[in-house]
């Protein structure tokens, strides 16, 4: 049988989750828990035959830039890697030319922009406002909508589709490698509002996340019956915790001055996921990472590599989630 995806949502940007309706969202989760089933059971699903997609980085990528490649090679499709310091955008070629050429050129574009606050999130909407394919969000300074689908596909895996008052503990980490971006602690708490989840955010003071994301998490679980606050402890974000995603991020006023940023970092690395902390959360809790993770600064090894890491699950599910998207919004 020919595989098939409802097509309400053919030619629809997805750049960041709030641009999607909860309906909307449902239905990706649908599409990738079929996508999920259909690749175990090795049956085909070239829904996107010839379709060509444009995987357009601004940064480095690992989990994104596979998940994509490989999906859309299952869908039938093949994709373009773009790197932005060797093509024309590192000589000034404007958003609205890159957004109008690619889509002559395929079926849709994909863009990770995600370092400098205040970029990455409006290069995407000017690619798209010219572009006549639909753009895909890998990652920019606002949202990473990918990562945090694909969480909500492994958190609904573990505890069922009503998440109702699950409490999910997002909690900066320390790390010595470099100043993360903010998108995925943002995503998640824009994100698991509008599920009813109660989402409790931990950061020391330096290390806020931008206003605007602050304020649609609070308006998300004021309608979704949820709960958003904001605690000064990773130890308090923990406390009781179904679910712990601790993670590191630099300070948004430091991203022009990354070294800034960590050395204002190195004041807590006590801010550690480990066994200790573990034991203040529920007893069947779940530990969750975009990875990489810094091993023995965000995270202990023992922690990572326990039995509460489902780590591995949610890195799986970048691809059907993916490959979802994909198949949702190209023709």
């Amino acid at each position: 049988m020919t595989f098939q995806v409802p097509d309400h949502l053919k030619g629809r940007d997805y750049i960041e989750t709030s641009d999607w309706t909860v309906e909307e969202i449902n239905t990706a989760l649908e599409v990738s828990s079929d996508l999920k089933r259909r690749f175990k059971n090795g049956e085909p699903t070239r829904c996107l035959v010839d379709r060509t997609i444009f995987l357009f980085f601004f940064d480095k990528s690992t989990r994104t830039r596979n998940s994509f490649e490989a999906g859309i090679t299952q869908l039938g499709g093949h994709a373009h890697f773009i790197d932005a310091e060797t093509s024309q955008v590192s000589h000034g070629e404007s958003p609205r030319d890159t957004g109008i050429i690619l889509s002559r050129y395929g079926h849709g574009i994909a863009i990770r922009h995600d370092l400098v606050p205040g970029e990455g999130n409006s290069y995407m909407r000017e690619v798209a406002e010219h572009a006549d394919k639909p753009v895909i969000n890998m990652q920019c300074d606002v949202d990473h909508p990918c990562q945090t689908l694909a969480d909500l596909m492994t958190i609904r895996e573990r505890f069922g589709d009503d998440l109702q008052g699950k409490k999910i503990a997002v909690s900066w980490a320390y790390a010595p490698s470099y100043a993360k971006p903010m998108s995925v602690p943002q995503g998640l708490i824009m994100l698991m509002t509008r599920f009813g989840m109660d989402v409790t955010l931990a950061h020391p003071p330096e290390f806020e996340l931008m206003p605007h994301t602050m304020q649609r998490a609070e308006k998300n679980a004021s309608e979704s019956g949820g709960r958003f606050r904001v605690v000064k402890t990773m130890e308090e974000s923990f406390d009781g915790a179904h679910i712990v995603y601790p993670k590191s991020w630099g300070c948004h006023d430091l991203f022009h001055e990354p070294e800034k940023s960590l050395e204002v970092g190195r004041k807590y690395t006590d801010w550690i996921c480990d066994e200790e902390k573990m034991k203040l959360t529920d007893s069947q809790s779940l530990y969750m990472h975009c990875l990489p993770a810094d091993r023995g600064s965000e995270v202990t090894d023992e922690v990572i590599d326990g039995p509460h890491s489902i780590v591995f699950d949610e890195a799986e599910n970048r691809l059907h989630t993916a490959k979802a998207l994909m198949a949702l919004t190209m023709e």
